[in-house]
């Protein structure tokens, strides 16, 4: 796209990198002040074979350094969307941040799916975790 095409083509920064970075395609300069949330251009469209996914990631030193990530991460990508990819940052440190052309914003893992048949059944097979959901096992 136009507005991307002086940005480097997303690209694995190391040889055992899961993700390649995705960069901002700005005109201009956007502040996130802390609570904000904006959707990000990156300038890029892409096309994934019917059995693979696209899903946008945080970058760790981001949410470390700054406390920006991704709102609603993973974000999914379909193989059958066509439109720009954008991505949804938000502030959850204490100080602005200030996002400009060609930062590297989050990144993008390309994942192979796998469609399951659901079959709807009236019991389901025991196991030693049973119904234990969100802090069953502790914290030590």
């Amino acid at each position: 796209m136009e507005k991307a095409k002086d940005l480097p083509v997303p690209q694995y920064t190391s040889p055992g990198s899961a993700g390649m970075d995705l960069r901002a395609a700005l005109e201009k300069e956007i502040v996130l002040k802390p609570g904000d949330f904006k959707l990000i251009p990156t300038g890029l469209k892409i096309a994934f074979p019917q059995e693979f996914e696209g899903q946008v990631r945080p970058r760790s030193g981001l949410a470390l350094n700054y406390g920006i990530t991704v709102l609603n991460g993973p974000g999914t990508i379909d193989s059958d969307y066509r439109g720009e990819v954008k991505v949804l940052l938000i502030n959850l440190g204490k100080e602005p941040y200030t996002v400009k052309k060609g930062d590297r914003i989050a990144q993008l893992v390309v994942s192979r799916l796998f469609k399951a048949e659901l079959t709807q059944v009236e019991e389901l097979s025991e196991t030693i975790r049973g119904e234990g959901g969100f802090g069953h096992s502790g914290i030590e």
